[in-house]
């Protein structure tokens, strides 16, 4: 039988998951966990930083240190709520949208050249594998707090 956890340990590492820095876009050093944040802001409307830091099951405060470098970098936009003074709510700069989308192409190049390796009925049963495995980790009680989405 093959070993699991080295297959995902394997692909974290080949998906650069590990590595200090993920990409360098427009003079910015941007981590994985970074680039995670930057995905996330621009994919919700106006989340606000507790939506964010859920959505990727850090603790609020790692978050904070994460969103105050992005803010020093010109990248987030950090507004307090109308309605709530004590609730932030996160934004990208046009900078930031630059760089979200400079890294989202990138990350698609990647795996569209991986994918390209395989036959279609291969990429499709890879997809449909991943889409099953999120589903069940969403269901675990185990893990990261499993996110719904």
């Amino acid at each position: 039988m093959e070993n699991t956890r080295e297959l995902f340990q394997n692909m974290t590492r080949r998906l650069g998951l590990l590595n200090k820095n993920c990409c360098t876009v427009g003079g910015h050093e941007i981590s994985p966990v970074q680039s995670h944040i930057l995905y996330e802001i621009g994919r919700q409307h106006k989340p606000s930083m507790q939506q964010i830091a859920e959505t990727l099951g850090t603790d609020i405060t790692t978050f904070s240190r994460q969103v105050q470098s992005l803010t020093k970098m010109n990248l987030v936009e950090k507004t307090p709520d109308p309605s709530d003074r004590r609730v932030y709510t996160l934004s990208l700069t046009v900078e930031g949208k630059y760089v979200a989308t400079t890294i989202d192409t990138q990350m698609n190049d990647y795996l569209n050249e991986v994918f390209s390796y395989l036959t279609d009925f291969e990429r499709e049963t890879v997809i449909r594998s991943v889409k099953l495995f999120n589903d069940a980790m969403a269901q675990s009680s185990k893990c990261c707090f499993p996110v719904k989405g």
